[in-house]
Protein backbone atom coordinates (compact mmCIF):
# COMPACT_ATOMS: atom_id res chain seq x y z
CA UNK A 1 0.00 0.00 0.00
CA UNK A 2 1.42 3.37 -1.01
CA UNK A 3 1.67 6.17 1.51
CA UNK A 4 -0.33 9.29 0.75
CA UNK A 5 1.92 11.41 2.92
CA UNK A 6 3.96 13.90 0.88
CA UNK A 7 7.14 15.44 2.28
CA UNK A 8 6.55 18.81 3.88
CA UNK A 9 7.80 21.75 1.86
CA UNK A 10 9.52 24.70 3.43
CA UNK A 11 11.36 27.60 1.86
CA UNK A 12 13.65 27.67 4.87
CA UNK A 13 16.88 25.77 5.40
CA UNK A 14 16.73 22.01 5.96
CA UNK A 15 16.22 21.01 9.59
CA UNK A 16 18.19 17.83 10.16
CA UNK A 17 18.09 15.88 13.40
CA UNK A 18 21.22 14.32 14.79
CA UNK A 19 24.85 15.09 14.06
CA UNK A 20 26.67 16.07 10.84
CA UNK A 21 27.57 13.14 8.58
CA UNK A 22 30.00 13.70 5.69
CA UNK A 23 30.26 10.84 3.22
CA UNK A 24 33.11 10.67 0.71
CA UNK A 25 32.33 10.69 -3.00
CA UNK A 26 34.25 11.51 -6.16
CA UNK A 27 32.91 13.32 -9.22
CA UNK A 28 33.63 11.82 -12.62
CA UNK A 29 34.37 15.36 -13.82
CA UNK A 30 37.69 15.03 -11.99
CA UNK A 31 38.84 12.76 -14.85
CA UNK A 32 37.22 14.78 -17.67
CA UNK A 33 40.31 14.46 -19.90
CA UNK A 34 40.27 10.69 -19.81
CA UNK A 35 36.77 9.43 -20.57
CA UNK A 36 36.30 7.48 -23.77
CA UNK A 37 32.80 8.88 -24.11
CA UNK A 38 32.45 12.62 -23.70
CA UNK A 39 30.05 15.29 -24.89
CA UNK A 40 32.56 18.01 -23.94
CA UNK A 41 35.73 18.85 -25.87
CA UNK A 42 38.85 17.75 -24.03
CA UNK A 43 40.99 20.59 -22.69
CA UNK A 44 44.05 18.80 -24.07
CA UNK A 45 44.75 15.54 -25.84
CA UNK A 46 45.51 12.52 -23.66
CA UNK A 47 46.98 9.10 -24.26
CA UNK A 48 44.18 6.86 -25.61
CA UNK A 49 45.68 3.99 -23.60
CA UNK A 50 44.73 5.86 -20.40
CA UNK A 51 41.09 6.37 -21.39
CA UNK A 52 38.38 5.02 -19.08
CA UNK A 53 34.64 4.54 -18.99
CA UNK A 54 32.22 4.93 -16.08
CA UNK A 55 32.70 1.30 -15.02
CA UNK A 56 36.45 1.95 -14.69
CA UNK A 57 35.70 5.13 -12.77
CA UNK A 58 33.52 3.24 -10.28
CA UNK A 59 36.40 0.80 -9.82
CA UNK A 60 38.72 3.71 -9.04
CA UNK A 61 36.24 5.01 -6.45
CA UNK A 62 36.04 1.57 -4.82
CA UNK A 63 39.81 1.14 -4.76
CA UNK A 64 40.27 4.51 -3.03
CA UNK A 65 37.67 4.02 -0.32
CA UNK A 66 34.91 6.25 -1.65
CA UNK A 67 31.42 5.60 -0.34
CA UNK A 68 29.95 7.17 -3.46
CA UNK A 69 30.60 7.96 -7.12
CA UNK A 70 29.09 10.98 -8.86
CA UNK A 71 28.50 10.04 -12.50
CA UNK A 72 28.56 13.23 -14.57
CA UNK A 73 26.14 13.09 -17.49
CA UNK A 74 28.80 14.25 -19.97
CA UNK A 75 30.58 10.87 -19.86
CA UNK A 76 27.74 8.50 -20.63
CA UNK A 77 27.59 6.95 -24.12
CA UNK A 78 25.50 8.83 -26.67
CA UNK A 79 23.23 5.80 -27.01
CA UNK A 80 22.67 5.43 -23.24
CA UNK A 81 19.65 3.25 -22.46
CA UNK A 82 18.05 1.42 -19.55
CA UNK A 83 20.19 -1.68 -20.10
CA UNK A 84 23.39 0.36 -19.76
CA UNK A 85 22.14 2.15 -16.66
CA UNK A 86 21.14 -1.12 -14.98
CA UNK A 87 24.53 -2.68 -15.74
CA UNK A 88 26.20 0.40 -14.24
CA UNK A 89 23.99 0.17 -11.16
CA UNK A 90 24.82 -3.53 -10.75
CA UNK A 91 28.55 -2.88 -11.13
CA UNK A 92 28.50 -0.13 -8.50
CA UNK A 93 26.56 -2.30 -6.06
CA UNK A 94 28.98 -5.21 -6.42
CA UNK A 95 31.90 -2.83 -5.79
CA UNK A 96 30.18 -1.48 -2.67
CA UNK A 97 29.88 2.03 -4.09
CA UNK A 98 26.69 4.10 -4.03
CA UNK A 99 25.89 6.19 -7.08
CA UNK A 100 25.70 9.40 -5.09
CA UNK A 101 24.25 11.40 -7.95
CA UNK A 102 24.69 12.68 -11.46
CA UNK A 103 25.22 16.14 -12.95
CA UNK A 104 23.74 17.80 -16.03
CA UNK A 105 24.73 20.93 -17.93
CA UNK A 106 21.45 22.75 -18.48
CA UNK A 107 20.47 26.42 -18.88
CA UNK A 108 17.11 27.58 -17.49
CA UNK A 109 17.85 31.31 -17.90
CA UNK A 110 16.19 31.41 -21.31
CA UNK A 111 13.03 33.03 -22.74
CA UNK A 112 9.92 30.92 -23.10
CA UNK A 113 10.07 28.81 -26.20
CA UNK A 114 11.58 25.80 -27.87
CA UNK A 115 15.07 26.18 -26.39
CA UNK A 116 13.84 26.35 -22.80
CA UNK A 117 11.39 23.51 -23.42
CA UNK A 118 14.27 21.34 -24.63
CA UNK A 119 16.34 22.15 -21.53
CA UNK A 120 13.44 21.13 -19.29
CA UNK A 121 12.86 17.93 -21.30
CA UNK A 122 16.56 17.02 -21.08
CA UNK A 123 16.57 17.43 -17.28
CA UNK A 124 13.43 15.30 -16.99
CA UNK A 125 15.12 12.63 -19.09
CA UNK A 126 18.05 12.60 -16.68
CA UNK A 127 15.63 12.35 -13.78
CA UNK A 128 14.39 9.16 -15.41
CA UNK A 129 17.96 7.95 -15.87
CA UNK A 130 18.80 8.74 -12.24
CA UNK A 131 15.76 6.78 -11.09
CA UNK A 132 16.93 3.70 -13.01
CA UNK A 133 20.43 3.97 -11.52
CA UNK A 134 19.16 4.63 -8.01
CA UNK A 135 20.92 8.00 -7.90
CA UNK A 136 19.20 10.25 -5.31
CA UNK A 137 20.49 13.59 -6.59
CA UNK A 138 21.03 15.55 -9.81
CA UNK A 139 23.17 18.69 -9.99
CA UNK A 140 21.48 21.34 -12.15
CA UNK A 141 22.47 24.82 -13.30
CA UNK A 142 20.50 28.04 -13.41
CA UNK A 143 22.43 29.37 -16.38
CA UNK A 144 23.45 32.73 -17.75
CA UNK A 145 20.75 35.11 -18.99
CA UNK A 146 20.45 35.15 -22.79
CA UNK A 147 18.28 37.93 -24.17
CA UNK A 148 16.77 38.54 -20.73
CA UNK A 149 17.47 40.74 -17.75
CA UNK A 150 18.73 38.92 -14.66
CA UNK A 151 15.31 39.38 -13.02
CA UNK A 152 13.52 37.90 -16.03
CA UNK A 153 16.03 35.06 -16.26
CA UNK A 154 15.56 34.29 -12.56
CA UNK A 155 11.78 34.14 -13.10
CA UNK A 156 12.17 31.69 -15.99
CA UNK A 157 14.59 29.59 -13.96
CA UNK A 158 12.15 29.42 -11.04
CA UNK A 159 9.37 28.19 -13.32
CA UNK A 160 11.60 25.55 -14.92
CA UNK A 161 12.85 24.34 -11.55
CA UNK A 162 9.30 24.07 -10.20
CA UNK A 163 8.30 21.94 -13.19
CA UNK A 164 11.38 19.74 -12.97
CA UNK A 165 11.22 19.60 -9.17
CA UNK A 166 7.62 18.41 -9.32
CA UNK A 167 8.64 15.66 -11.74
CA UNK A 168 11.72 14.73 -9.70
CA UNK A 169 9.52 14.37 -6.62
CA UNK A 170 7.52 11.63 -8.30
CA UNK A 171 10.80 9.65 -8.53
CA UNK A 172 12.11 10.60 -5.08
CA UNK A 173 15.10 12.48 -6.50
CA UNK A 174 16.55 15.78 -5.30
CA UNK A 175 17.68 18.54 -7.63
CA UNK A 176 20.63 20.54 -6.37
CA UNK A 177 20.99 24.03 -7.86
CA UNK A 178 24.69 24.83 -8.10
CA UNK A 179 26.29 28.20 -7.32
CA UNK A 180 27.69 28.32 -10.84
CA UNK A 181 28.03 31.89 -12.05
CA UNK A 182 25.43 33.68 -14.13
CA UNK A 183 22.33 34.58 -12.12
CA UNK A 184 23.59 32.55 -9.13
CA UNK A 185 27.12 33.95 -8.97
CA UNK A 186 26.44 35.31 -5.46
CA UNK A 187 24.49 33.88 -2.51
CA UNK A 188 21.57 36.33 -2.70
CA UNK A 189 20.65 35.35 -6.26
CA UNK A 190 20.93 31.65 -5.54
CA UNK A 191 18.92 31.79 -2.32
CA UNK A 192 16.21 33.92 -3.90
CA UNK A 193 15.57 31.13 -6.40
CA UNK A 194 15.80 28.25 -3.91
CA UNK A 195 13.51 29.97 -1.42
CA UNK A 196 10.94 30.82 -4.11
CA UNK A 197 10.67 27.49 -5.92
CA UNK A 198 7.64 25.59 -4.64
CA UNK A 199 9.22 22.16 -4.36
CA UNK A 200 10.47 20.10 -1.41
CA UNK A 201 12.81 18.34 -3.84
CA UNK A 202 15.07 21.32 -4.56
CA UNK A 203 18.14 22.29 -2.58
CA UNK A 204 21.62 23.61 -3.21
CA UNK A 205 24.49 21.79 -4.84
CA UNK A 206 27.20 23.57 -2.88
CA UNK A 207 30.35 23.95 -4.98
CA UNK A 208 33.15 25.16 -2.74
CA UNK A 209 35.16 26.75 -5.56
CA UNK A 210 32.53 28.73 -7.42
CA UNK A 211 32.11 31.92 -5.40
CA UNK A 212 34.68 34.40 -6.71
CA UNK A 213 33.77 37.03 -4.15
CA UNK A 214 35.61 38.99 -1.46
CA UNK A 215 34.98 36.24 1.13
CA UNK A 216 33.95 32.95 -0.53
CA UNK A 217 33.89 31.07 2.79
CA UNK A 218 31.38 33.48 4.32
CA UNK A 219 29.23 33.08 1.22
CA UNK A 220 29.43 29.29 1.44
CA UNK A 221 28.26 29.52 5.05
CA UNK A 222 25.10 31.28 3.83
CA UNK A 223 24.11 28.51 1.42
CA UNK A 224 25.35 25.49 3.40
CA UNK A 225 22.06 25.04 5.35
CA UNK A 226 20.30 24.46 2.01
CA UNK A 227 22.79 21.92 0.67
CA UNK A 228 21.66 18.52 -0.61
CA UNK A 229 25.02 17.74 -2.18
CA UNK A 230 28.53 19.17 -1.93
CA UNK A 231 31.23 19.32 -4.58
CA UNK A 232 34.59 20.07 -3.00
CA UNK A 233 37.28 21.89 -4.96
CA UNK A 234 40.93 22.05 -3.92
CA UNK A 235 41.24 25.67 -5.07
CA UNK A 236 39.38 28.95 -4.68
CA UNK A 237 39.76 32.36 -6.30
CA UNK A 238 38.73 35.50 -4.47
CA UNK A 239 37.50 38.66 -6.14
CA UNK A 240 40.39 40.61 -7.63
CA UNK A 241 42.73 37.62 -7.76
CA UNK A 242 44.02 36.32 -11.09
CA UNK A 243 45.38 33.04 -9.76
CA UNK A 244 43.67 30.25 -7.85
CA UNK A 245 44.68 29.66 -4.23
CA UNK A 246 44.56 26.38 -2.25
CA UNK A 247 41.25 25.80 -0.50
CA UNK A 248 41.19 25.78 3.27
CA UNK A 249 39.78 22.26 3.54
CA UNK A 250 39.47 22.21 7.36
CA UNK A 251 37.47 25.45 7.16
CA UNK A 252 35.18 23.99 4.50
CA UNK A 253 34.57 20.89 6.61
CA UNK A 254 33.92 23.06 9.67
CA UNK A 255 31.30 25.18 7.90
CA UNK A 256 29.54 22.06 6.64
CA UNK A 257 29.48 20.65 10.16
CA UNK A 258 28.19 23.97 11.52
CA UNK A 259 25.28 23.70 9.07
CA UNK A 260 24.67 20.11 10.27
CA UNK A 261 25.12 18.86 6.73
CA UNK A 262 24.44 15.16 6.29
CA UNK A 263 25.24 13.68 2.91
CA UNK A 264 27.84 13.22 0.22
CA UNK A 265 30.85 15.45 -0.29
CA UNK A 266 32.20 14.73 -3.77
CA UNK A 267 35.71 15.77 -4.69
CA UNK A 268 35.51 17.54 -8.04
CA UNK A 269 39.16 17.93 -8.96
CA UNK A 270 39.83 20.80 -11.37
CA UNK A 271 43.45 21.76 -10.60
CA UNK A 272 46.12 21.40 -13.29
CA UNK A 273 47.96 18.41 -11.82
CA UNK A 274 47.43 14.92 -13.21
CA UNK A 275 44.31 13.59 -11.42
CA UNK A 276 45.66 10.04 -11.39
CA UNK A 277 48.42 11.26 -9.08
CA UNK A 278 46.71 14.20 -7.37
CA UNK A 279 43.28 12.79 -6.50
CA UNK A 280 44.27 9.89 -4.16
CA UNK A 281 46.07 12.08 -1.57
CA UNK A 282 43.18 14.58 -1.58
CA UNK A 283 40.71 11.75 -0.95
CA UNK A 284 42.93 10.54 1.89
CA UNK A 285 42.98 14.03 3.41
CA UNK A 286 39.20 14.34 3.09
CA UNK A 287 38.72 11.02 4.91
CA UNK A 288 40.97 12.23 7.71
CA UNK A 289 39.03 15.49 8.06
CA UNK A 290 35.67 13.74 7.98
CA UNK A 291 36.77 11.32 10.70
CA UNK A 292 38.29 13.98 12.97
Amino acid sequence: MQSSIAPAWSAEAFKRAGQPRLQLSLAAYSFRQYFKDTSHPRESETDPARRIDLFDFIDFCAEHGCAGAELTAYYFPKDVNADYLIRLKRHAFLRGVAISGTSVGNNFALPKGEQLDKQIADVKQWIDYAAVMGAPHIRVFAGAAKGLSDAEARKMCIGALEECGSYAGTKGIFLGLENHGGIVAEPAGLLEIVRTVQSPWLGVNLDTGNFHTVDPYADLEQIAPYAVNVQLKVEIRRQGQTENQPSDLPRVVALLRAANYQGFVALEYEAKADPWLAVPPVLKRMKELFAA
